[in-house]
């Protein structure tokens, strides 16, 4: 289910990361926050705001750094609807990451963005950066003497990410087809849920949990 993995730019970035474009990796930085939060009745049965929106940036995490992450320390609170804390949740987070190679990292999520869909991502190296901003529907910017318009960012997922939904499912045939790996293995699908509960460990616990605490 880890589509983005699959999104031209990010597929970009991790390619120019692995080939040594940014040198050694120091900080790796992901935005991501919907339009809309979802209704309470799927928040109360999603597994919360960490394994079912964040899920993805650990993944990308992991994906964009070239590293496994090692610490998680989470902070989050109920900002875009109080009911949410109601059923034992958050809406927005900021999560700090320690990874394996030395790296730190920062992820921030939003249950509501009023401008659209909003997916951003930077990897800083010793020897340079890459980073993504947003798809918009045109690049065209209007700009006079009162004010610079442009277009807001694709509204969502559907949008954003269709073309990677497509190229995830092509990758799959090509490897049943061609009786190769598949580019996401077992190993990747688990590794975000344990960042998952380490970053709800921390959380509640308002400490920094080292991986090893969940993997036991």
């Amino acid at each position: 289910g880890f589509n983005r993995r699959f999104d031209a730019n990010f597929a970009a970035m991790h390619e120019a990361v692995s080939r040594g474009d940014v040198g050694e990796v120091h900080m790796v930085r992901i935005t991501s926050r919907d339009p809309e939060p979802p209704p309470l009745s799927y928040v109360k049965v999603s597994g919360g705001l960490f394994l079912d929106m964040t899920i993805h940036d650990f993944d990308m995490a992991r994906f964009l750094s070239g590293s496994e992450v090692e610490e998680v320390q989470a902070f989050g609170a109920a900002l875009v609807d109080p009911a949410v804390a109601e059923v034992s949740d958050i809406d927005s987070t900021v999560i700090n990451l320690r990874f394996a190679s030395g790296a730190l990292g920062s992820i921030d999520n939003s249950r509501r963005a009023a401008y659209g869909y909003d997916q951003r991502a930077e990897v800083f190296g010793s020897g340079g950066m890459a980073a993504t901003a947003n798809n918009t529907p045109h690049r065209v910017r209007l700009s006079n003497a009162a004010s610079v318009h442009g277009a807001l960012p694709e509204h969502f997922f559907l949008e954003r990410y269709a073309d990677a939904f497509a190229s995830e499912m092509q990758a799959f045939v090509n490897a049943v087809r061609e009786d190769k790996p598949v580019p996401v293995t077992g190993q990747d699908g688990r590794a975000p849920v344990v960042i998952g509960l380490a970053a709800m460990k921390s959380l509640k616990e308002n400490r920094p949990v080292r991986l090893v605490e969940i993997q036991k």
